[in-house]
């Protein structure tokens, strides 16, 4: 898929496309650059296009690995794969065994955090630093309307699957700064078909709120091991203007990890990286370059 990807946006994201059977398929992942090792790990309904900006910023000292989860972006998008928080952290489990990786910096945001602490909490003497944007990775009440929408029974599968009211709707509201039509487009690029929707549906679906909930162990899980974390260097950065992960989940983070570099950007929406570009980029940079 990645070749067919038009001319203009592969000017936006011109990687050499590498692939790994997983657990649900052919898992695409970008690998770029040499040095020591960042794994970046996008959330719902992004997919690794979110870290163009941060791959292109580091890649000259850092070797970048920035999977795309089963049913996102170039990967295999399956009917019958679970979508489950545990298997897509297995999946990322796989991919650090298959590279040899020993060591490595990992950057999160929206389900990446979940993703990436249990990739964390399992290879907690392999983490060096963490970079925790716009996630959670504990329980929480808080759950915005627009997501109990898309969580109605049949209802929420014909419009996230079938009006693409998922992605399409997040490249307006995930962002304070209006996208320009190629970003969007790239945004857009992997979601065109019901069917190549399906993980922007299960993602949501996926969302632990009760004991009962598939996923909900999992989670309760990465909570209560969050101490195997507390010496790790970890830098917060936050978007201020995220209605899903609001200033509440910025603040357990900050009380997880007190020593944290945390910094809050008041102006920015939920894709930090698109809002707050050059600014937040650079924060990262020296904050891993340190």
């Amino acid at each position: 898929m990645v070749e067919e990807l038009p001319r203009y946006l592969r000017v936006l994201y011109p990687f050499k496309p590498n692939y790994l059977p997983v657990k649900g398929g052919q898992m695409h992942y970008v690998d770029e650059g040499e040095g020591p090792v960042v794994i970046m790990l996008h959330g719902n309904p992004t997919w690794s296009f979110y870290y163009r900006n941060l791959v292109f910023a580091l890649k000259d000292r850092y070797r970048c690995i920035v999977p795309d989860h089963i049913g996102c972006g170039f990967s295999d998008k399956p009917r019958d794969f679970s979508y489950q928080l545990k298997d897509h952290i297995d999946n990322v489990l796989t991919l650090v065994a298959h590279l040899g990786i020993k060591k490595f910096h990992l950057v999160v945001h929206d389900w990446g955090g979940a993703i990436g602490t249990g990739v964390a909490q399992y290879h907690p003497e392999s983490v060096d630093k963490m970079v925790i944007t716009n996630t959670a990775a504990f329980r929480s009440s808080i759950i915005p309307w627009q997501l109990r929408f898309c969580r109605i029974p049949f209802l929420a599968k014909f419009f996230i699957q079938g009006l693409n009211g998922f992605a399409l709707p997040a490249t307006r509201m995930a962002v304070v700064k209006k996208m320009p039509r190629e970003v969007r487009d790239g945004y857009l690029f992997p979601y065109r078909s019901w069917g190549n929707r399906r993980a922007t549906y299960r993602f949501v679906q996926d969302i632990p709120m009760k004991p009962n909930h598939e996923s909900y162990e999992t989670l309760t899980r990465l909570e209560e091991n969050m101490e195997s974390l507390s010496d790790k260097k970890v830098g917060i950065f936050w978007g201020g203007k995220d209605f899903v992960f609001t200033k509440a989940f910025y603040e357990v983070w900050k009380k997880y990890f007190p020593k944290a570099e945390s910094r809050y950007f008041d102006k920015y929406g939920h894709y930090l990286l698109e809002d707050g570009k050059d600014a937040v980029i650079e924060q990262i940079e020296a904050f891993l370059d340190k």
